[in-house]
């Protein structure tokens, strides 16, 4: 345990308080016996030097209870920033998949909303609990060193509060954890809205938008009220109890005095009592009820905290994507050389996204994948990468199944520029030296040049030194995807994944970085995804896809005069 120290100390700070604080109403018992006792004739040093004791005691205790806050504050701060590292760690490990099926706003309501209630929880209400623990014992053997009689109260009135507290969480727990579940819907569905505001403001979507949104968030507000009133509950239902108990203890007392004053019973009888006593025990019994009754105050927020560690715990025990095979070996200097066999897949049990593929091609060639959306061509691409694994068949790299090899050097084989443009919160030079490690100021500007975004830049007020945030807000989506090809001509990569790589580049732009793509190209494998065929006419191979099946496969001319699927898909494109 990495925090062991801290904690040690805290526990230690932690029991030190609050068994001092019990030494206090001892203290005021022993001044108010000598006051009685004196009949007039009071011993006042030995009653200011107890008052003082008790003074310096609290005094004592209230310093060691601060630096147990300030402790347990920075203690909580260190697990949570722990946790969160922790988990946003094990999300990079995930398979894609996870990410496939999962809310990106939901996901971030983890990291944030989940970790900060655990962290509130650490903070507070475990201290809350371990004072809370050490208070009850303490004050239960100073009340049985006082008077064993009086404590038969609690016979009756603490197993009615642990079952009464126990039953109401048993019920509130699950609405805690659906309250966590709807802010994360919550969440997911305004991050996904906000995303796209601009397409919901083109088709006049928003008051729809508004309305689901509006749905969901009295869903949210629903659950939060239906845990928070159930919780509320707790408090007050303890509380009562509590009181009832000191009720007893104060008429039960007030009954064994009297006996005790009368000479009705004997000083060596259990059920003796001095004033001073009376007043120490009704004070160990305020410190006896009081953490019961702050446990079931907080009771709530502990339920909120143990449900979204359910949440954050649910993430944790994911499992991460599958490890290397012990015998897999770097991918060393690959050729590019792929071969596709038989190959089957479907993301869920029962749908087939893949269906029997088989195709070789040779290293440095350029093969382009065309066909109607959902024909499985970005499939294609996720096994080559191993964001999946194939359900049957094999794919090999340079004659050896890629599972034969680590992931990492499998992927560091490919340099991918995506139809989803993706620029980090940095600088233009930054984001486009993110596909080399080390890459020059020189090498950056030449691959802008390259890609023809090197004209654009030079027109920002601080060039290649100009931050973009928010991923790339007032960049023209070309301007984007633009950068992330000067990205890729960084990458030494001997495999290249076009994936609709210039679907937001207008026509003449286009034309602009044809000479530049080929150069990215050359001596590459390389893989083009294209809807717009204009951009697939010279590739060495297309293979056309449908319905998870290649149909048919050549070059465009041997496809034209076939007349056949790619012909018509041509024809409705371009009039030729």
């Amino acid at each position: 345990m990495r925090h062991k120290p801290s904690v040690a100390a805290a526990l230690v700070l932690m029991i030190v308080s609050n068994l001092l604080a019990l030494l206090g109403p001892k203290l005021s018992g022993k001044a108010i016996n000598i006051i009685a006792a004196g009949r007039g004739m009071v011993d006042t040093e030995a009653v200011v030097y107890f008052v003082l004791l008790m003074a310096a005691v609290y005094a004592v205790s209230a310093g060691l209870a601060y630096l147990l806050a300030v402790l347990l504050v920075r203690l909580g701060q260190k697990i949570t920033c722990s946790l969160r590292s922790e988990l946003f760690s094990h999300l990079l490990s995930l398979p894609a998949g996870y990410f496939d099926t999962h809310q990106t706003g939901d996901i971030v309501s983890h990291i944030s909303y989940d970790v900060d209630t655990v962290n509130a929880s650490l903070s507070h209400d475990l201290l809350q609990i371990c004072a809370s623990v050490v208070t009850v014992v303490g004050s239960f053997g100073m009340m049985l060193s006082i008077s064993p009689a009086l404590i038969s109260v609690f016979v009756l009135t603490v197993p009615a509060s642990v079952l009464f507290t126990r039953y109401k969480s048993k019920h509130i727990r699950p609405l805690f954890r659906r309250r966590s579940a709807k802010l994360g819907e919550l969440n997911g569905y305004a991050e996904e809205m906000i995303s796209g505001q601009r397409t919901i403001r083109i088709y006049g979507r928003e008051d729809e938008v508004c309305g689901s949104f509006d749905r969901l968030n009295a869903e949210a507000c629903e659950a939060y009220y239906k845990a928070d009133y159930q919780g509320a509950i707790i408090g007050p239902g303890v509380t009562f109890i509590s009181n009832l108990s000191i009720s007893l203890i104060t008429m039960l007392g007030g009954i064994f005095y009297m006996l005790s004053v009368t000479g009705t019973v004997a000083p060596a009888s259990l059920i003796f009592l001095e004033l001073g006593d009376l007043s120490a025990f009704v004070q160990y019994s305020r410190k006896f009820a009081g953490p019961i009754n702050e446990f079931a105050n907080i009771m709530a927020d502990l339920q909120s905290a143990l449900a979204a560690a359910d949440r954050i715990f649910a993430i944790l025990d994911t499992p991460p994507e599958a490890s290397d095979s012990p015998e897999a070996a770097e991918l060393e200097n690959p050729r590019g050389e792929v071969s596709v066999k038989d190959v089957r897949f479907g993301y869920t049990e029962g749908q087939t996204v893949i269906d029997d593929i088989s195709v070789d091609l040779p290293a440095g060639s350029v093969t382009a994948i065309v066909g109607p959306t959902g024909a499985g061509k970005t499939t294609l691409i996720n096994l080559l990468m191993r964001f999946y694994d194939v359900g049957s068949g094999s794919i090999t790299v340079d004659g050896r199944d890629v599972r034969s090899y680590t992931r990492s050097s499998l992927r560091r084989a490919f340099t991918m520029v995506l139809q989803d443009t993706w620029l980090f919160g940095g600088t233009i030079a930054e984001n486009i030296a993110y596909g080399k490690d080390g890459a020059t100021r020189a090498e950056i500007e030449e691959a802008a040049r390259s890609a023809h975004i090197d004209g654009f830049i030079s027109t920002l007020p601080d060039g290649y030194d100009t931050v973009i945030v928010d991923n790339g807000s007032g960049i023209s989506k070309g301007q984007k995807q633009l950068i992330t090809i000067a990205r890729a001509f960084l990458s030494d990569s001997p495999m290249l994944i076009l994936d609709e790589a210039t679907s937001n580049v207008d026509s003449r732009t286009e034309k602009q970085i044809q000479d530049a793509m080929k150069r990215l190209m050359e001596g590459r494998t390389c893989f083009i995804i294209a809807h717009r065929l204009s951009t697939v006419k010279n590739a060495d191979r297309i293979l056309v896809f449908s319905k998870g099946k290649i149909i048919e496969q050549g070059t465009h001319d041997s496809l034209m005069e076939q007349g056949g699927f790619y012909a018509s898909l041509y024809n409705s494109q371009y009039d030729e």
